[in-house]
């Protein structure tokens, strides 16, 4: 448990960072702070003299204490820190490597640090994550959204960055309430290829799996749907199995039932990414439903798992290291002053055929 100091100096932290205490501004007085967080005097300005000596405030003699920019001076702020900020949902996990190792491999070239941060797709930590790249004072800052298809409670920060003309671009995914440069797979295709593909070897009864808390899983669906239109199959809600990041960790338990649900009249399934893909697979292992003869399997995001697990995925490319190339790259040229940047990068998927997927008999 925090002692009360630090959350009231977390909180203040918190209000400057995101803009709701502006610069030069009065925040309540040592009384208001007390009532507030119902601690003693001493522990208010405890956390008011902390808050002082990292720069967040300065107290003025009989005035009041005021909000103080000092904090980015001493962290370097705007005086060429040449540290890019980089915040993104997972570090170690799936394609992110790759993607962290396109970003710093193209930084380097211009003798940029890159000061890295997860969020675990949850607001909380991309909060802090935020507050950590603002109180640092990065030059320029690439994210990857958390729960991108959600409303996002930290966008104050994002527009703090803004006043402070620090450059953000993002990648995978946006905020659909914010004007953002952005790169990203067009995952719309991505899923309409797999479902066409599918289509096209003779499967009329497909389903699909999809991730909803995320804008990608939101286009994955979308791609899905028009596939399915523009062939006049009927879609099937029973056939579509959802789930988000917290309820991730139950996939494989509601794989063994929408599977036992729909084993008589799915043949082929549209994966959200090769890492469902490869559950399917153990799913079907599970309940001995032979891949691709009774099942075909399309995952997405050409990852190390397509290649490597037991079945080869056929799966859809994503552009992974590129990617992180050319969103560094657009960050550097921007602090550089380059004008008329893109305000978007939309990358194309291409079908990569695995093992996964088998044509059917047309009765």
């Amino acid at each position: 448990m925090k002692p009360k100091y630090q959350v009231i100096i977390d909180d203040i932290k918190s209000h400057i960072l995101s803009g709701t205490y502006s610069v030069g501004t009065q925040i309540p007085t040592e009384l208001a702070l007390q009532e507030s967080y119902n601690v003693s005097r001493q522990t208010v300005r405890k956390a008011i003299l902390e808050l002082s000596n990292e720069g967040f405030l300065r107290s003025e003699k009989g005035s009041g204490t005021y909000v103080s920019n000092q904090y980015r001076i001493r962290s370097g702020g705007h005086t060429a820190t040449r540290t890019i900020g980089v915040i993104t949902t997972y570090i170690s996990d799936y394609i992110f490597p790759s993607i962290i190792r396109g970003i710093e491999s193209r930084l380097n070239e211009d003798n940029y640090s890159l000061l890295l941060a997860s969020t675990n797709n949850d607001v909380a930590q991309e909060k802090k994550a935020l507050e950590m790249m603002l109180s640092y004072g990065v030059e320029g800052l690439i994210v990857e959204p958390t729960k991108s298809n959600l409303y996002n409670p930290n966008i104050a920060y994002y527009l703090s960055f803004k006043e402070q003309d620090v450059p953000f671009t993002m990648i995978n995914a946006f905020y659909e309430e914010l004007e953002v440069p952005f790169f990203r797979l067009d995952d719309v295709q991505s899923s309409y290829l797999a479902t066409r593909e599918l289509i096209s070897k003779g499967h009329t009864q497909i389903g699909i799996i999809a991730k909803m808390d995320d804008l990608q899983g939101k286009y994955r669906m979308k791609g899905y749907i028009k596939a399915l239109g523009e062939a006049k199959l009927r879609f099937h809600p029973e056939q579509v199995l959802s789930f988000d990041t917290d309820s991730k960790p139950d996939l494989a338990q509601h794989l063994d039932t929408f599977l036992k649900d729909n084993r008589d009249m799915m043949t082929a399934i549209v994966c959200y990414n090769d890492e469902v893909g490869l559950e399917v697979v153990h799913a079907c292992r599970r309940l001995e439903i032979s891949i691709p003869d009774d099942m075909s399997i399309i995952g997405q995001d050409n990852s190390y798992i397509a290649k490597n697990a037991s079945i080869k995925l056929t799966t859809l490319t994503h552009p992974q290291e590129q990617m992180g190339r050319d969103a560094a790259e657009w960050i550097i040229k921007k602090l550089q002053g380059k004008k008329d940047l893109p305000d978007n990068t939309c990358y194309e998927p291409v079908l990569i055929e695995g093992e996964t997927v088998k044509e059917i008999e047309i009765e």
